[in-house]
């Protein structure tokens, strides 16, 4: 009998696995599964606790929807990529496989990783690779001159442009296969800190996360343009984490859309959230393209001369959401204690790590990833390097975002500000934004830190030293 072996990475799930039906087509085959923790390597990327505790519990889940069609799902434990190598190797042989099925990852070191399994395995077993975690695969989407684009606007036009020739379609959950049900193995552990997520905010299951897409898609998407940059309000899609481990893959995601808000490719309703979408495959194209921003260099080469600070108190103090600018601290302390963080406070806590501390944006590009549930790397990157003005973004550097405005504008009431941080509940809407300068006059004194830098002057030196950079 034909074996077929699916390598299960972030892809966990049932519902349109582009490497899983294909490993099904076959009806006569043995299909099983594999999933491989590696925790050195999970350490070296910073992969959050919470989030190594969310594959954990998918891996629960899918273990006993593959058992319930027949196929085994198997999981091992390796130190790190390098070590998958031998693993798969001795897998195949043990269990005979003949063909290995697996969907594409992006970053420079799971490349070298798949390559060289191919490698190894050539001769032996056959594999196949699927371009799964995007609508469009890397290299589909280019200049008229074969290239990559280097900005976001030109780019989603050619991206929908695209689209218009055809969708790309989902692909059904495999049918139950011969002897189903079968026993579901025992999931090997995880050597790696695991830390529980908040389940009623993002509830474990593949089922859970259709569930909220299509909530989303159809009471959501067509107020996102309205609502996305309010953080008090619910106005966001919150399917990331499932994206980012592959819960729900793109193309789910995109469907839904069109099917709820049929008007979304003519500009309608739902366009806007279809614009993070590609803004989501932008970033893992340019990933394939440019492997550098892999090993966490700028997209433009001269801010590599950036004279940082190396302020350790006032990293702390950003971490912690000590800052003394609220909106700041507040979005920190929502990271800190969910994993994640509102798309219009990640800018706006950015910015500020960035352009009012001068402190090196991979620090907080890694302190992010560190704590999120949706930690991607693609999608992290490219927006701490949008947000450092070292990326490929057409805005120049002196784009710095006021935190205090910033948090006026979309915080006025500042229940968001309150909800995190109680300290601050007594202080009036009009006063939240910088609460000090109304408790001196009021000679109150704040269980509240006050602001570890002076914006404005702040923007003067973050300012001198962008352009001393670019001059030399």
């Amino acid at each position: 009998m034909t074996t077929h072996l699916v390598w299960f990475r972030a892809d966990l799930r049932l519902h349109d696995n582009l490497a899983l039906a294909a490993a099904c087509r076959d009806s006569g085959a043995k299909v099983i599964g594999l999933f491989i923790a590696t925790p050195e390597q999970w350490q070296a990327h910073g992969v959050a606790p919470r989030q190594a505790w969310f594959i954990r519990q998918h891996l629960h889940a899918l273990r006993e929807a593959l058992s319930r069609r027949g196929i085994p799902l198997y999981t091992a434990q390796v130190d790190d990529f390098d070590a998958c190598i031998p693993c798969i190797a001795s897998f195949c042989d043990e269990h005979r496989v003949d063909a290995l099925f697996y969907n594409y990852q992006y970053e420079l070191n799971e490349r070298k990783r798949d390559v060289a399994l191919e490698k190894h395995l050539d001769g032996f077993v056959t594999c196949q690779g699927f371009d799964d975690s995007v609508v469009l695969a890397p290299g589909s989407v280019l200049t008229g001159n074969r290239e990559m684009y280097k900005v976001f606007t030109p780019f989603s036009r050619a991206w929908l442009k695209r689209l218009d020739e055809g969708l790309p379609e989902c692909v059904h959950a495999p049918k139950v296969r011969q002897h189903a049900p079968c026993e579901a193995p025992a999931l090997a552990a995880f050597d790696y800190p695991q830390e529980p997520a908040d389940e009623t905010l993002f509830p474990v299951g593949e089922e859970a996360a259709l569930a909220q897409l299509r909530r989303f898609c159809q009471n959501g998407a067509g107020e996102y343009e309205t609502q996305r940059d309010f953080p008090a309000v619910d106005g966001t899609s919150r399917v990331s984490p499932y994206l980012a481990i592959g819960v729900l893959s793109p193309r789910q995601c995109l469907h839904r859309l069109l099917a709820e808000q049929p008007r979304t490719l003519d500009g309608g309703p739902g366009a806007v959230w279809l614009n993070e979408l590609i803004w989501r495959e932008f970033y893992k194209h340019l990933m394939t393209f440019y492997p550098a921003l892999c090993r966490y260099q700028p997209f433009i080469g001269w801010t590599k001369n950036v004279a940082w600070s190396d302020d350790e108190a006032h990293f702390t103090a950003w971490c912690e959401g000590r800052t003394g600018y609220p909106i700041v601290d507040a979005a920190m302390m929502q990271m800190n204690q969910t994993g994640w963080m509102h798309n219009r406070l990640r800018m706006i806590t950015a910015s500020f790590l960035v352009k009012d501390l001068l402190i090196d944006w991979r620090r907080g590009e890694r302190y992010f990833m560190s704590q999120l549930l949706d930690g991607d790397f693609a999608a992290n990157n490219g927006g701490w390097q949008w947000a450092a003005s070292t990326g490929t973004d057409a805005a120049p550097y002196f784009r710095i975002f006021n935190p205090t405005t910033q948090g006026e504008r979309f915080d006025a009431a500042g229940e968001f500000i309150r909800r995190w941080i109680p300290a601050l509940s007594s202080v009036p809407d009009k006063a939240l934004h910088d609460p000090w300068r109304w408790a001196d006059k009021q000679g109150v004194t704040l269980d509240y830190p006050r602001p570890i830098v002076d914006h404005k002057q702040a923007r003067v030196a973050t300012l001198a030293a962008y352009e001393a950079a670019r001059k030399s």
